[in-house]
């Protein structure tokens, strides 16, 4: 990177360029995970798809390497790398909603916050994650589970098209390019940088929400009933667990605060005076310690989990697909929350399929779509002294789990994982897929700071079996 070159970029682009002499740089190049603190050589901060174009331009006539931040929250810290341009869109979080098409057009640097507050007051939303805090463009891209994952489909499932920035600073739009809307899909950031979401809305109205907690030593029945009562419940309900220790809120009883518990919960989506009768099943068999329940707007179910996943803390997280919750399974989920090393971290687990299952498996890149669950041991700790315990219980729980693993795993958790782990994820022929659509949109992996699927020329030759 020459002062010249630099001169020349500063001048033509739209929005800031931070280098790390500017006083702003050190609080803009940190992202959600602070394990990750990491020094970019230049921040393009872009306002525009046209700051886009020019930041990939410069990036690969100076020879460095590419990362993109769109919300920063992905775990793998993939937004920054040491060295690099980070093509920063947080700047760029625009929503328009046509209410009439059902439709939402949202930039690159969107939060599921940002879509949340311009669809909700329509009457309409997007199948979104958890917390809003989240980047829009990761979680579409690499899948997006949350609350209407059942009933709808994942978040990749609604983009209807896309405006991208390819590796040589060509601006396409998905609907004349099938194969790039295919591997926007699911397959990650591999092809380019997403400027503009088209994405399919939803009609959404209060959800019934009701939340249960229990000892740990009523966890393997709790559990027992939550298997019944998840396998067999409507596409208008969807009921997660976790097992953590308790906080102190105000319904969580005493005896109960700052111990390992599990915690259970049913949103029900459909009219909210049938929500009680809808959930009771999952809660009057086995009495919880405490619970609470009331009817709340979407867009505060939405924005639940944010106050557990703050900005900054240190986060490690290993996940798996479960193809049962059986008894043994339970037992480790048990042992795995009895030996929690901070109370901060988190296990997480949910029954999936629904309409989750429904799309053909051609029409995107998302893998293994008929998993029957989904657990995730978030460890989330603050002091760095603290990181080898933390990570090595998330490790040792999915080492509990993994003769009940169902295969794969979900790209937007990976962390820490050899390389040929994203094609385990994918499976070999959708893997082969992406990889020759890799080839076509950026041959020269630009945009590897991420799960990454190489092109098809740079895949390894196969040994051969003579």
């Amino acid at each position: 990177m020459t002062r010249d070159a630099l001169a020349v970029f500063k001048a033509e682009f739209g929005g800031p360029v931070l280098l790390p002499s500017d006083p702003s740089y050190a609080d803009t190049r940190r992202i959600w995970n602070g394990m990750h603190l990491r020094e970019p050589a230049v921040i393009a901060r872009c306002t525009s798809t046209a700051d886009v174009r020019a930041a990939v331009r410069f990036a690969v006539a100076s020879g460095l390497p590419v990362t993109v931040r769109g919300g920063g929250h992905n775990v793998a810290g993939t937004a920054v790398a040491d060295g690099a341009v980070m093509i920063d869109l947080s700047l760029m979080r625009e929503v328009t909603v046509d209410r009439g098409e059902r439709v939402a057009h949202a930039q690159g640097g969107c939060l599921l916050g940002d879509l949340d507050a311009a669809t909700t007051p329509h009457g309409l939303a997007c199948p979104a994650g958890v917390v809003s805090h989240t980047g829009l463009a990761g979680l579409t891209l690499g899948g997006g589970y949350g609350w209407l994952a059942r009933k709808w489909g994942l978040t990749c499932d609604h983009l209807l098209s896309a405006e991208v920035v390819l590796a040589d600073g060509s601006v396409v739009e998905t609907e004349t390019h099938p194969d790039l809307l295919w591997a926007l899909r699911g397959g990650g950031g591999n092809f380019g940088v997403v400027t503009r979401f088209t994405l399919r809305l939803r009609e959404v109205g209060p959800v019934h929400h009701w939340a249960g907690v229990y000892p740990l030593e009523d966890a393997g029945a709790a559990l027992a009933r939550y298997r019944w009562f998840a396998e067999q419940q409507s596409a208008d309900l969807h009921a997660v667990g976790a097992m953590k220790v308790a906080g102190e809120q105000g319904w969580i009883p005493a005896a109960l605060r700052g111990k390992p518990v599990l915690t259970l919960t049913s949103v029900w989506l459909g009219a909210p005076e049938r929500g009680q009768a809808a959930s009771a099943a999952l809660f009057d068999a086995v009495r919880p310690a405490a619970s609470v329940r009331r009817v709340m707007p979407y867009a505060e179910l939405q924005a639940l989990g944010d106050h557990g996943e703050p900005h900054g803390n240190r986060y490690f997280t290993k996940s798996c697909y479960l193809a049962e919750l059986s008894a043994d399974t339970i037992e480790g989920l048990v042992e795995s929350c009895a030996d929690i090393r901070s109370p901060l971290s988190a296990i997480d687990f949910e029954y999936l399929r629904g309409a989750i299952g429904d799309v053909p498996d051609g029409e995107s890149a998302f893998p293994r779509r008929a998993a029957p669950y989904i657990c995730t041991a978030s460890a989330q700790w603050l002091d760095p002294g603290h990181d080898p315990e933390n990570i090595s219980w998330a490790r040792a729980t999915m080492s509990r789990l993994a003769e009940h693993a169902y295969g794969g795993a979900y790209v937007n958790y990976l962390q820490d994982e050899p390389d040929s782990r994203v094609r385990d994820v994918y499976g070999d022929d959708r893997y082969a897929k992406l990889a020759g659509i890799k080839q076509r949109y950026d041959p020269g992996n630009l945009f590897r700071e991420n799960q990454n699927i190489p092109p098809r020329s740079n895949q390894p030759v196969p040994m051969s079996s003579k």
